[in-house]
This record gives C-alpha cells, sequence and structure tokens, in this order.
C-alpha cells in the first residue's frame, strides 16, 4: 500500500491532470456524438435478420454515406476541440485557438499535389491533429505573453477585436507550417505517424492492454478516476482502432484491431471498473444488513456501468482485501477476451456504442450483433461472481462480526436507558 501510494500514484496523478492531456481528452469530446450517431447508422443497417437484411440491402449505400461522413471527420472535430480546450486553459479566446488549431492541421495535411486532401480528415490524423492543435495554442500564448498582438480601442465589438489579436499568431502559424510543408516539402503528418506507431502497436497487443488495464485498476484503488486519468492517453489510439475497425466493417472486411474501443468498457469493465456489477450481485443475496443495503442502493447505477456507490461505499478504495480481485478479474476478463477476438471467436469492436449500455447488450451492439460476444460478456459475469466470492464472504464474515458488536452496544444501552 505504501508502494502504491508514494511511488505508482504520484506520477500518474500528474500525468492525469497535465494540461495538455486533459485539453486532448475533453477535446475528443467533441468527435464522440458523431462517432455514436454514425454508430447507429452502422448498427441499424446490420442487423442481422434476413428479412430486415433484404428490406435494408437496397438503401445500404445512404446508410454508409452517413457513417464516412461521421467517422471520418474525427480529427478534424478532434483539431477543434483540443485547440478550443487548451486555448480556454490558458485563458485565451478560445474560438481563436481552435481556429489557429485547423489552420495548421489543414496544412500539415496537405496532400504531395499541395491540395487539402478530406481523406486525411479521418481517425487515421488524429495524431497530426494532436500536434497541430498544441504547437498553435502555444504559439499562440507566447505571443499574447510576449504582446506580438494588435490591440483595437475598448469600444470595439469583442468579436472584431480578438480576430484582431489573433492575426500576427495567424500569420506565424500559417507562416511556419506552410513553409514546412510547403516549400521544405517536409511531410510533417507521415513522421508524426512514425513517432507514435510504436504506441499504436503496444496496446493492440495483449502485454500492453494488460499493463493498460493493470494502471486502470491501480489507480482506481487509490481513489483515482483510473480510466478518465489514462484517457488523454490512450483515446487517440483506441479512436484510431475503431474507426479502422468500422470501415472494415462497412466493406464487408475483417476488423484489423482488437483492442478498439468498447474492449475495455464493454468487455473488461462489466458493471464498471472492476466488474463490480457482479460484487453488487453477491450483496444483494448478502447475510449481512449492510451489504443487502448497499446493494439495493448500486445496482440501478451499475447495470448501467456506474460503479463509483461501490467503490466508495463498500469500499474498494485503499481495502488491501477486496482490491485483489478488483485488479485480477480485469486481468483476467481482458486476457480471456483478446484471445477470443485473436482466434475470431467472437467479433471485435466495430462500433461506437455508449458505454453506459448493460453488459450482455454492449457488447452485442459493438461487435455489430455478434451472438456470440454476448454470450461472453454473460460468461464473463459468472468468472468475475467466482472469483468475488470467497473475497466477498471474508468481507461479510468481517461486518457480520461488526454488526453483532454494533446491536450488542445498542442493546447495552437500552437496557441502561
Amino acid at each position: 500500500m505504501n508502494w502504491l501510494q508514494n511511488r505508482l500514484i504520484p506520477p500518474l496523478s500528474v500525468i492525469g491532470n497535465q494540461r495538455h492531456l486533459v485539453a486532448i481528452r475533453n477535446g475528443l469530446a467533441l468527435a464522440l456524438p458523431a462517432i455514436i450517431v454514425g454508430s447507429l447508422f452502422l448498427i441499424v443497417g446490420n442487423i442481422p435478420i434476413p428479412a430486415w437484411t433484404k428490406f435494408i440491402t437496397p438503401y445500404q449505400p445512404m446508410l454508409a454515406a452517413a457513417v464516412s461522413v461521421s467517422f471520418g471527420i474525427i480529427s478534424l472535430l478532434g483539431t477543434i476541440g483540443i485547440g478550443y480546450e487548451l486555448s480556454k486553459s490558458y485563458k485565451l479566446d478560445a474560438i481563436s485557438g481552435a481556429a489557429l488549431a485547423l489552420i495548421a492541421f489543414l496544412t500539415i495535411e496537405l496532400s504531395d499535389k499541395l491540395v487539402i486532401d478530406p481523406a486525411t480528415f479521418g481517425s487515421g490524423s488524429l495524431f497530426t491533429a494532436i500536434i497541430a492543435a498544441i504547437s498553435t495554442t502555444e504559439i499562440f500564448r507566447l505571443c499574447l505573453k510576449h504582446k506580438l498582438i494588435i490591440r483595437l480601442p475598448a469600444g470595439v465589438p469583442p468579436a472584431v477585436s480578438n480576430s484582431f489579436v489573433s492575426l500576427i499568431p495567424t500569420a506565424i502559424v500559417l507562416l511556419l507550417f506552410w513553409t514546412i510543408r510547403v516549400p521544405l516539402h517536409f511531410n510533417l503528418a507521415l513522421f508524426i505517424d512514425h513517432i507514435f506507431g510504436p504506441l499504436l502497436f503496444a496496446l493492440n497487443t495483449l502485454p500492453g492492454i494488460m499493463v493498460y488495464t493493470l494502471l486502470v485498476s491501480l489507480l482506481w484503488c487509490a481513489g483515482i478516476h483510473g480510466d478518465i486519468t489514462l484517457e488523454g492517453v490512450t483515446d487517440p489510439i483506441f479512436l484510431t482502432f475503431i474507426t479502422a475497425n468500422a470501415a472494415a466493417f462497412t466493406h464487408g472486411q475483417a476488423a484489423p484491431y482488437i483492442t478498439a474501443a468498447g474492449f475495455s468498457s464493454l468487455f473488461v469493465n462489466v458493471g464498471g471498473t472492476g466488474a463490480t456489477l457482479t460484487l453488487v450481485l453477491l450483496m444483494l443475496r448478502s447475510k449481512t444488513k449492510t451489504y443487502k443495503e448497499l446493494g439495493r442502493l448500486a445496482i440501478g447505477g451499475s447495470l448501467f456501468e456506474i460503479n463509483e456507490p461501490v467503490i466508495f461505499g463498500f469500499p474498494i478504495i485503499m481495502n488491501p482485501l477486496m482490491m485483489i480481485p478488483f485488479v485480477i478479474i480485469p486481468q483476467v476478463l481482458a486476457v480471456g477476451t483478446y484471445l477470443l477476438m485473436a482466434g475470431n471467436i467472437i467479433g471485435r469492436p466495430t462500433t461506437v456504442v455508449p458505454w453506459t449500455i448493460p453488459p450482455i447488450i454492449g457488447p452485442l451492439m459493438a461487435t455489430g450483433w455478434d451472438w456470440r460476444a454476448a454470450v461472453w460478456s454473460a460468461v464473463e459475469i459468472v468468472i468475475a461472481i467466482a472469483i468475488y466470492w470467497p473475497f466477498f464472504k471474508v468481507a461479510e464474515k468481517q461486518m457480520l462480526v461488526k454488526e453483532a458488536d454494533i446491536e450488542t452496544e445498542l442493546a447495552a444501552i437500552d437496557n441502561r436507558i
């Protein structure tokens, strides 16, 4: 526990609260509505019912168009969102920051023929979007810090005034990235992809996803939201994977990535991180009043992947006994899911569904209606219950002793009264 608190958690907490990573996490949220709605078109177009398939086949190109539009502008939306959020965190004009980021992104992504290529607006350019947004916002900040701006009189409307404030930063940004891409013919986007390539590879491997899952679990054990803490680093990668999988699924091809968005949230976090829905199910049948009541209060949220009442109420946090299954179960489920997907025994995530979708239903929808994924999700619940059970019984026994002591004390007080 001392090692966890003093060695592991502090640097991870710093990472989770780092300004630029927070901006990436919050900025990419701008793309989520488009991705989720686009996924709905993909889900509707691939319901595995013969009568429905026959009916919807003539309309497949129309549905595919909506998928292409929504998934095809993820990097564009990410650029705007990250530029906006980072500028806002520096108390700069957020709209101007988003516009600067967009200018840089489009300049970096110019094709070899020096024209804007809409094909680069998808998730494949997310890392370029991140670099463009961060670098331009820092240029904007430095210009304001060193007063390299044009300020108009106080009576000028703010919209006009802000446009002139960003005039010199815009000139610097455009000149810088235009020089790199056009006269120097340097493909910065390709260079960025080469730099982040190893990270993309690592998180689609079994060891990589196991390390990620372990870090998320350990952060939660220390009272830190592990998923949110690491999102700034991992979200661009998982979104890149799910976009590629969706494109492959739309064209009837095999999904190339296993750990795409939805792998952890739907297959590993069954009823919340640590698969705590299964712990709630055990509490509902507990012999103790405390756990039974907590189970009743938590079951509604747990069905929709919200498990803070369990983590803080049981508690899991700083509880050496319950930390053991809380860490072990996600590892078991991650390994099992990875191997099943790698062996093509169950489908891989191909569509984005909200993480609040209940178990069994969520995996079914995320894998393009693969019934085997739903069956595996049900099996995962059984596995998690089996692992939690001995630890829960120990905790239950301890709680029964506490409740008996409290009842004895209350009885003694009544007798004295």
